[in-house]
């Protein structure tokens, strides 16, 4: 599966919004990925699930333990990926705002791979990484289905993404003539 296949199943799930969005970090997009709008449809989830279970098991020598996911984001796309790798999935949340393995224990050297939905600064993977080393588990790479920085980003682990798609972003002071001119949305309100 290529970018232009991701992209295209984004588009077909109106999860490929264009206008003018106010980024969680404050910074402007032309474009937003609105990923719940893929990940509620069964087909499209699996689709590309399966793909990113392919390119993730061909990147991994030996076994892997467990998929983990950062909730809430990384929670359907690790649960999809981990049915195709035939491995358990489990998930980290904010706890007094540190991801924390609260549900589930693993045994010390478990071999795991994180599973997010998309990938901007790599932020959510990074923590999820320190939570599973202070538990003593071997972090073999982490997966996505978004790069957003499109192969920039450093998670401090291999990151493998099944489409690397550059999003444009603009400081609020820096937006291009055409971007200004269109009124902003914050993503996640009923606008969209």
């Amino acid at each position: 599966m290529q970018t232009e296949d991701v992209i295209e199943i984004f588009r077909k799930a109106g999860a490929y919004l264009e206008g003018h969005f106010i980024l969680t970090s404050g910074r402007r997009s032309p474009v937003f990925l609105q990923k719940a709008r893929v990940f509620m449809h069964p087909q499209y989830t699996e689709t590309l699930c399966k793909a990113l279970a392919e390119k993730l098991r061909a990147a991994i020598d030996g076994p892997i333990d467990f998929i983990v996911g950062p909730a809430v984001g990384g929670l359907i796309p690790s649960y999809e990926t981990s049915r195709h790798l035939g491995a358990p999935a489990i998930y980290v949340e904010r706890e007094n705002g540190t991801f924390r393995l609260r549900r589930f224990e693993i045994p010390r050297g478990a071999r795991v791979v994180i599973v997010e939905d998309i990938v901007t600064t790599g932020l959510s993977i990074r923590e999820t990484i320190e939570c599973l080393r202070e538990l003593g588990a071997e972090v073999l790479a982490a997966g996505c289905v978004v790069d957003r920085s499109a192969g920039k980003v450093d998670v401090g682990v291999p990151l493998v993404s099944l489409a690397q798609y550059e999003v444009p972003s603009y400081a609020p002071d820096e937006l291009p003539p055409e971007l200004a001119a269109i009124a902003p949305i914050k993503p996640g309100s009923r606008s969209l």
